[in-house]
């Protein structure tokens, strides 16, 4: 008797203690709400929680942050373990290189125990007196988030513009302040982007709106300084839904540029910047999968071209003959090199190139003399131009770093070709790069093509028995190439005993133009099975095993997580997503969501019945099953102007209601933030703590 009434007061403790530890989740209410489509008739179940300001929705997205807390309140103390340790490699008190623009320096810094940067010049010399132009923690207090998401100064460079956004939207308040008296002007110029660019006269700016619904840039307007934004001139609207505009000012300072942006087409408008109340004229109309780049020196445009050119080419024209058929070739077409971009300078042109998915630099000089490349002698890295103003310089500023390399700028001498390091990102703490390891391997895929994949690790880690946890990042998609590059908070991973891989899958551009197409359209499914093949190639060469096996991806690359999880959620232990984009059916159809039209090119256009059934094949949200799948983190914000909150709060949702495991499933929404998350670097480095917490916990990494 003595025995069962202590058992059972045991049995009552355990199970006590057991509800005290695994809180329930929340549980989403199921609104039915058919979509259709060509006969296809689907249901959404959580189509409701679309209506940020219902106060259901709120609390809903509040419901799963507390239950995240819940269960990651174990690892607290790791959180603020590796927060500390992310902090302490920071130098908190840091000043970015200076560069030269006329008469003054222009700098940032961050002083220690702030959050935001604060903006700085010096005339003439660097020895002269500091002027503070914005101090960002100053304009952010009151804010739970605040950015200066632009700003330039006047010609004179007595006005300076910026623009600041308080929710993450990205949705801008335009401001101008006399850099002379310190005093701000009356003219504030409220719902705009943060594209704004000068004209010469150092009393005409011009600036780019969005579409209120759907977010689209769409309108160029020239505000006068003085005069009333509501008397602002509206100087071009991008009439076609499928297109977006922005406006810039050229390195020479001569034009001011419109351009019209497309996936498969653009178009560009020039004016003289010393008159900028007259009329804009179109370089070249646009045309179908036609794609240029334009800038300007001397007497010509230099223009960056596909015509004729799957990997782009050079081409020049003179600015009164500036229709295609005038142009003329300077660099050619090559099969086997990406052409991204160039940089001029009155005696040299540095061409950005990507070979074999790494960046080259070529100094190519106007003489025609003997042309070389920049030397990286790393197997994985990335290298590219920093600020260069001035034309008359034979030194041209890049900034290089790889997985081991923090961020560093340097000066290249042009005609002697010597470089001079002007600093380098410093890790404090004893950081030493010779304790890891970069590798750059060729994963199998299942169609014979050979992927990329960078590796990161400690040079004292046994790499080929699979004892390893491995975190393997990706993206691919719009042609963007994810770059080997330092981040110092990675090191508490890696000194955890975690190997890092990026996997360069087909939709970036890492290997030419050619890999973006077979990533894209009615070929994205490629995107997909590269990265599970990727993992599985990790597997069999010995780096780690399905149980110890990571992955993450945000935004498009959150699409990338959702759908390889849903056709192989055996391969990876945990998963996080970030912004995900996972309702792809739906939001591609609904065209009062942010960026659905521009990106009919990238995705197809699901009112196309072949589109729509592929597209439907892969949509994460729509591929949900009654099955097992790993541990996943879903991050979002709900602000957040590019992927709304509501595509992983539904995705999250339907998890709950279908999956047949007992893996955390966990949600946390930044009620104030957006795309980015949360603004100020402390609050990122929470932000990243807590992201490391949750794959080392998965590891039964504790420490």
């Amino acid at each position: 008797m003595y025995l069962s009434k202590y058992l059972l007061v045991l049995l009552v403790i355990i199970l006590a203690f057991s509800c005290a530890k695994t809180p329930e989740p929340p549980i989403a209410v199921k609104k039915p709400k058919e979509l259709e489509k060509f006969g296809d008739v689907r249901t959404d179940n959580y189509y409701w929680l679309r209506e940020r300001e219902n106060p259901e929705v709120i609390s809903y997205l509040e419901a799963e942050n507390e239950y995240t807390k819940s269960m990651m309140s174990h690892t607290e103390s790791l959180q603020e373990t590796l927060f500390n340790e992310i902090k302490s490699r920071i130098k908190e008190d840091d000043t970015s290189v200076p560069y030269k623009k006329d008469d003054y320096y222009y700098y940032s810094r961050f002083e220690e125990g702030k959050d935001y940067p604060i903006y700085c010049r010096k005339q003439g010399t660097l020895d002269s007196d500091e002027e503070i132009m914005l101090d960002v923690n100053t304009l952010a207090e009151g804010h739970e988030y605040y950015s200066v998401s632009s700003w330039e100064v006047s010609s004179e460079q007595n006005i300076l513009a910026f623009t600041e956004d308080i929710h993450g939207r990205r949705i801008n308040t335009l401001k101008f302040k006399d850099l002379d008296s310190g005093e701000y002007l009356p003219d504030e110029i409220r719902d705009v982007t943060a594209n704004i660019a000068w004209a010469n006269d150092n009393k005409t700016i011009f600036y780019t709106k969005q579409d209120p619904v759907t977010l689209r840039w769409y309108q160029v307007y020239r505000h006068t300084l003085g005069t009333s934004p509501d008397e602002d001139d509206l100087v071009f609207e991008e009439t076609d839904n499928t297109f977006g505009c922005g406006v810039f000012k050229t390195k020479s300072k001569k034009y001011m540029m419109i351009s019209s942006n497309q996936t498969l087409s653009t178009e560009y408008r020039y004016l003289d910047a010393d008159n900028p109340s007259g009329l804009f004229r179109v370089i070249q109309t646009r045309e179908r999968d036609h794609e240029y780049q334009v800038d300007h020196f001397g007497d010509y445009f230099y223009i960056r071209t596909n015509w004729d050119a799957e990997n782009f080419r050079l081409m020049r024209t003179r600015v009164n003959r500036t229709q295609k058929r005038y142009w003329s070739e300077v660099i050619p077409h090559r099969s086997d090199v990406l052409f991204n971009g160039i940089e001029i300078f009155r005696n040299h042109l540095v061409v950005n190139e990507r070979k074999e998915g790494l960046v080259q630099i070529r100094i190519k000089p106007w003489s025609g003399g003997d042309e070389h490349y920049l030397e990286f002698e790393e197997p994985a890295y990335y290298a590219y131009g920093s600020v260069n103003l001035d034309f008359d310089t034979p030194l041209f500023r890049y900034a290089y770093t790889s997985l081991t390399t923090p961020s560093s700028i340097y000066d290249y001498d042009m005609n002697t070709r010597e470089k001079t390091m002007l600093k380098q990102d410093e890790v404090l703490g004893g950081y030493d790069p010779g304790l890891y390891q970069i590798e750059r391997i060729s994963a199998d895929t299942r169609d014979g093509t050979k992927v990329p994949v960078s590796l990161v690790y400690r040079k004292d880690m046994k790499t080929a028995d699979g004892s390893n946890p491995l975190w393997l990042y990706g993206y691919g998609s719009y042609g963007y190439s994810m770059e080997a590059t330092f981040n110092s908070p990675r090191i508490s991973m890696l000194d955890r005993g975690f190997i890092y891989a990026i996997a360069h899958i087909r939709g970036g551009s890492e290997m030419g133009r050619y890999w973006y197409e077979d990533g894209k359209l009615l070929k994205k499914k490629n995107t997909f099975t590269d990265f599970i093949d990727c993992g599985e190639y990790l597997i069999k060469e010995g780096y780690t095993v399905s149980e110890k096996l990571f992955a993450s991806g945000g935004s498009a690359g959150g699409l990338l997580i959702g759908a390889v999880i849903n056709m192989r959620p055996d391969l990876f232990h945990g998963v996080i997503a970030s912004v995900p984009w996972v309702d792809v059916i739906t939001t591609m159809l609904d065209e009062t969501i942010p960026l659905t039209t521009s990106e009919y090119d990238e995705w197809g256009n699901p009112n196309d019945r072949e589109y729509y059934d592929y597209m439907l094949s892969y949509s994460p949200y729509d591929q949900v099953e009654a099955k097992e799948y790993p541990n996943m983190l879903v991050l979002t914000s709900l602000y957040d102007s590019q992927v709304q909150y509501f595509e992983p709060a539904k995705w999250v949702a339907k998890l709950r209601e279908l999956k047949t495991d007992r893996n955390l499933l966990l949600l946390e929404t930044k009620m104030e933030g957006g795309h980015g998350g949360a603004s100020g670097r402390y609050k990122r480095y929470r932000d990243e703590a807590f992201r490391f917490a949750f794959l080392l916990d998965l590891a039964g990494i504790n420490k």
